[in-house]
């Protein structure tokens, strides 16, 4: 755990990735067939997808994109917390019948497949353990694992078949990023931005608001080591929602204390982390 004197608020929780794409037809078809997410809004240059009324993806259209290079930093994986283990029996069967997995795990206080969409960003789509049985070391923090996930039992949980749409309830659980260095990164999201550290090893930082196993992930483990350029493809922009006006003040005088450039606009503050991914910072 992090022992930082103002740390962000324990209701913080992510609003939307925004991730520039090039083969919109593609994604948009990807994101809700497959995912299960809603189209909120289209028009030729940004479709909005999301569960029930809440908006979790935003798509911007850029035809001319190109992929990440392998050594530019940027998205392991959006993480779409699914609210129960129904739901992802049937985003299983979903996979199952219009993708194909590239992994899955039982984390200890999670469980959760994982795919990559038509352009290689990566998705986890995962439901938590109650809180009550997540592992904890002696000390009463967190234990992340991975262990191999019984998919049978989860296909068996699927409620009725397969569901075309993911239900009410679904979030952005949490974002996974590679970044270029773990030292910069915790200086950036732990000191300045206010996250706590849940589970630290090597080449991963795993960190979170309030008692969250994790809301971002950070990891080294392919030796990014440079910003993506601007005319990539993959993610641009990820919104964390805080709970109050004057707890976004407080991120924004521990940001600027810490030398880093803070926008404002009629959305929100706006700045960049390390390796060059935009952060929106807003209200409800």
């Amino acid at each position: 755990m992090s022992d930082f004197r103002d740390p962000l608020p324990a209701a913080t929780r992510f609003g939307r990735s925004v991730l520039t794409v090039s083969d919109e037809s593609a994604m948009v078809a990807f994101y809700r067939d497959v995912i299960g997410l809603s189209v909120r809004s289209r028009d030729a240059s940004v479709t909005v997808l999301g569960a029930g009324d809440a908006p979790l993806l935003e798509l911007r259209h850029a035809p001319d994109a190109r992929p990440r290079p392998a050594d530019a930093t940027g998205l392991y994986h959006n993480a779409v917390l699914l609210p129960s283990r129904e739901a992802l029996g049937d985003a299983l069967g979903r996979v199952r019948d219009r993708w194909e997995l590239t992994g899955a795990s039982d984390h200890g206080v999670s469980e959760a497949l994982y795919l990559d969409d038509p352009e290689g960003n990566g998705v986890e789509l995962y439901r938590d353990r109650p809180r009550a049985e997540w592992p904890r070391d002696g000390e009463g923090g967190i234990q992340i694992g991975s262990w191999p996930l019984d998919l049978e039992s989860v296909a068996a949980a699927a409620d009725d078949g397969v569901g075309d749409t993911v239900p009410d309830g679904t979030t952005l659980g949490h974002v996974h990023l590679e970044v270029s260095s773990l030292e910069t990164a915790r200086a950036f999201y732990v000191d300045a931005l206010g996250f706590d550290v849940k589970t630290a090893t090597p080449q991963a930082l795993f960190v979170a608001a309030g008692d969250y196993h994790h809301h971002l992930g950070l990891n080294t483990w392919n030796g990014r080591s440079s910003p993506a350029p601007a005319d990539a493809r993959g993610l641009s922009r990820f919104d964390l929602v805080v709970p109050s006006s004057e707890a976004r003040e407080r991120i924004r005088d521990r940001l600027e204390a810490a030398g880093v450039t803070v926008e404002e606009s009629e959305e929100g503050l706006e700045c960049g982390d390390p390796d060059g991914i935009r952060i929106r910072l807003r209200t409800e």
